[in-house]
């Protein structure tokens, strides 16, 4: 006999804020001061570099006690992939805009992600203890890019803080509750839990892990999670503070230990009661996933082979946009493998019989035998912790492998007066400049009827009786080094040849 299903329970869902914002707005700080904890110091550079979830508790002014889970996301531009899944799975923004500075072009970015994921927002003017503060001249800023905030032509609520010092705060929270009570979230806790990854990567212990987060209903232990082709059995499952739980519910975010493969990030998931449900969902995804059957194009130019390994997947992202906006008529750049993890000897060899390749690591640490094979084979390995460093490096690297290409610089026009003599392959011409300037040793083309009919070499110069390097006007004599049969009427153009 089949057990009686519950019937659902519609409850209020907490909301799930994003904070978004330009790189050093304050984005850490707020979370910092919201969650007690000291994220700035840890991140390097100061900034945040993976997607991460946290449930702050809220007693709003009229006594309402709230819970509000707060998505964590890079500021820098490399990881706007990263920014636009956290809207994307996000029911509250918050554009925080600092006091002293006003809009800047990733405020604006940031805001196109908000837009692009449909979400409402409220505005967070931060700094507002620092000596150059001025809400006034930030709301002209806001104005300026069409940024209507309540009390200046808008209807978009905003907040005036210090996340540093905690003012403001409180209200800022206040709205951010507001305005997802009139979103009206909503969620049923009976329900079998669904949501996204919102991080994936291979922890050295454990193996691999993601970090989801619950959208509806409640994860149990004992349960099965799918995401794409990728299951885990819920056995080992913590909340954000890294106590271990046996359920979750709504706008919850935990991590599961123990999927069988990485998930995507920014996958959806849902939850089956039995391993054989999970590996049956899996293989039926993998017969509709059909692969096109698509013939690359060789490039004719040489190629520059990556091998990226990072800590979790939304870095790799990052590091694959940056690759994205290099660009070269003379070389080809190849990601030849994305993976998360420490780089290994492995890798090294997986590369060694390219040449040019490299092995770029972000976050991660190369093994002993990678490093001493690296240095044996001469495979190039660069490591990095602060994604612009990263960017900074690779388009050095790139250009670096950039093959080196001659290019003529045509310097003038000279006619042809007069053939005086020729001795061997120099012959001595008489010539007028008419335009530009001929130099010593310089290599011409030979025109006959705007024909090239041959090349040579400039021996030697003579204008009013005395040698000279070069000549930029006038009448001249000069010594020219040709197998061409040269006359008068002919025209030389001198070129210089620039390496660039």
């Amino acid at each position: 006999m089949s057990k009686k299903a519950k019937a659902p329970h519609i409850v209020k869902r907490p909301p799930v804020v994003v904070i978004m914002g330009h790189i050093d707005h304050g984005k850490s700080t707020l979370l910092d001061y919201l969650r007690k904890s000291n994220v700035v110091e840890k991140e390097a550079g100061g900034i945040t570099q993976h997607l991460s979830a946290y449930v702050v508790p809220h007693t709003t002014k009229e006594g309402s006690k709230e819970t509000i889970t707060f998505l964590d996301t890079p500021g820098h531009e490399a990881f706007q992939k990263m920014r636009l899944r956290g809207a994307d799975v996000a029911d509250v923004a918050i554009l925080i805009v600092s006091a002293e500075d006003g809009v800047k072009p990733q405020t604006l970015e940031a805001l196109e992600s908000i837009k692009q994921a449909n979400i409402p927002y409220v505005v967070a003017i931060n700094k507002i203890d620092k000596p150059g503060a001025d809400i006034n001249r930030t709301h002209t800023s806001l104005i300026e890019n069409e940024i209507y905030v309540e009390g200046m032509g808008g209807d978009i609520p905003w907040a005036a803080i210090s996340a540093k010092a905690g003012t403001g705060i409180t209200d800022l929270l206040d709205l951010v509750v507001l305005t997802a009570d009139l979103a009206e979230l909503t969620g049923d806790t009976n329900a079998p839990a669904t949501g996204k990854i919102i991080e994936s990567n291979v922890d050295a212990k454990r193996g691999n892990t993601a970090t989801l987060l619950i959208h509806d209903g409640t994860l149990e232990s004992g349960q099965f999670v799918v995401a794409g082709e990728a299951f885990a059995p819920v056995r080992i499952m913590e909340d954000f503070t890294g106590k271990t739980i046996k359920t979750a519910s709504l706008a919850t975010p935990v991590q599961i230990v123990g999927f069988n493969d990485i998930p995507s990030v920014g996958t959806s998931f849902y939850t089956v009661t039995t391993k054989k449900e999970a590996e049956a969902a899996i293989l039926a995804k993998k017969n509709e996933t059909i692969v096109p059957n698509t013939i690359a194009k060789k490039s004719p130019l040489p190629l520059v082979p990556i091998l990226i390994k990072a800590d979790v997947y939304g870095t790799l992202e990052a590091i694959q946009h940056e690759l994205d906006k290099f660009e070269s008529d003379r070389i080809t750049v190849k990601v030849i493998g994305a993976t998360v993890g420490d780089i290994t000897a492995s890798d090294v060899q997986t590369v060694s019989a390219t040449s040019d390749a490299i092995i770029v690591g972000f976050n991660v640490k190369v093994e002993r035998p990678a490093k001493d094979l690296a240095e044996r084979l001469d495979v190039e390995i660069d490591t990095f912790d602060i994604i612009y460093e990263l960017s900074d490096w690779l388009n050095t690297a790139l250009k670096n492998r950039t093959p080196k290409k001659e290019e003529k610089i045509e310097t003038g026009s000279v006619k042809i007066l007069k053939h005086f003599s020729t001795q061997k392959y120099t012959h001595v011409l008489g010539g007028r400049v008419e335009e530009g300037l001929i130099k010593m040793n310089q290599r011409v083309r030979i025109l006959r009827r705007d024909i090239e009919i041959g090349t040579g070499t400039i021996k030697n110069l003579q204008q009013y009786k005395s040698d000279v390097q070069q000549v930029s006007e006038g009448e001249f004599g000069m010594q020219l080094e040709t197998r061409a049969e040269i006359a008068a009427g002919d025209y030389l153009k001198p070129y210089d040849t620039v390496i660039t």
